[in-house]
């Protein structure tokens, strides 16, 4: 691991980035360009402490997780991604897989979108990135560890992830993930990924199992989806998908029309910002080992 050289690369990515660039306030004037260290931190997941000692040549080898998170913090292109993974002894992920690193592009259109959810997925269904109104509408799932960050592995294996739905939209939901995922595995017959997901519900989801044996296969479209929130209520959110076919990336926006009343509790949830009240696991750890840098090991939507 060459630790002066990613010291420096890091620095050097934090500073070129403005707060506007990543969807933030750029609060009081700053004495210096770019990024301050805690804003990296937070939007990787990990402490500033951490971020700080990585800067300072110091800090421990980061995982495979905490260096994608890190990319994407930064809005590191393919080639930035692969160059941080070589700086640490790290092998760059595969491209043929559905990549963890979400393009900046992708990133950039996500930000803009102050007003209305919208998250990035990969075609698996693992969450990759959310804006403010997502995490206010679902939840944090970013601060969740990567395994449960998948939506569909929660919805059948997590009862706190069907909260978010009306329960009479529960058995449609689910027909549609196991059909979206059939496909997906189909079409990706060499990838481990959606193979090793779908052997693993098959054995803890009774229903998973049987909906599988259906062979139903759909893909995600433009739908109407109803979420519940514990504030502001039932929202009935019209879901546009987006595809980015390089990396079998979705980026996923909840709209409502204008004078509806789902307009108005939208407009509410903007207020309500980002206070979470949905179950959610402990707070995380703090960086006391090197295990605690790693997001995938930090306890923390659909």
């Amino acid at each position: 691991m060459n630790r002066a050289e990613l010291a420096d690369f890091l620095r050097r990515g934090r500073a070129r980035l403005n707060p506007s660039d990543v969807g933030l306030a750029p609060g009081a004037r700053r004495r210096t360009p770019g990024l301050r260290r805690e804003e990296v931190a937070q939007l990787a997941g990990m402490s500033v402490d951490y971020y700080t000692r990585l800067e300072q040549s110091r800090g421990p080898r980061p995982s495979r997780q905490m260096l994608t998170a890190l990319a994407r913090a930064l809005r590191l292109t393919d080639v930035e991604q692969d160059h941080l993974f070589h700086l640490t002894g790290e092998e760059p992920p595969r491209r043929e897989t559905a990549s963890a690193h979400v393009r900046p592009g992708l990133l950039l259109i996500l930000d803009r979108l102050h007003d209305t959810p919208a998250q990035v997925v990969n075609d698996c269904g693992e969450l990759l990135a959310q804006n403010a109104m997502a995490r206010a509408l679902v939840g944090d799932a970013m601060s969740r560890p990567r395994r449960d960050r998948n939506l569909v592995r929660r919805f059948f294996l997590d009862p706190t992830a069907r909260t978010l739905f009306p329960e009479e939209d529960l058995a449609d939901h689910a027909r549609t993930q196991v059909a979206t995922l059939r496909a997906v595995a189909a079409a990706r017959p060499d990838d481990p990924e959606p193979t090793a997901l779908v052997a693993e519900l098959r054995a803890a989801s009774e229903e998973f199992a049987r909906l599988w044996d259906e062979h139903e296969v759909s893909q995600r479209n433009k739908a109407t989806k109803r979420f519940v929130h514990p504030v502001v209520g039932l929202l009935e959110l019209d879901c546009e998908v987006m595809v980015s076919h390089e990396h079998h990336h979705l980026l996923v926006v909840h709209t409502a029309r204008p004078g509806t009343e789902a307009y108005e509790r939208l407009q509410l949830l903007r207020v309500v910002g980002l206070q979470d009240l949905s179950p959610q696991p402990a707070t995380p750890r703090t960086p006391a080992s090197a295990t605690a840098e790693d997001p995938a090991a930090s306890p923390s939507p659909p």
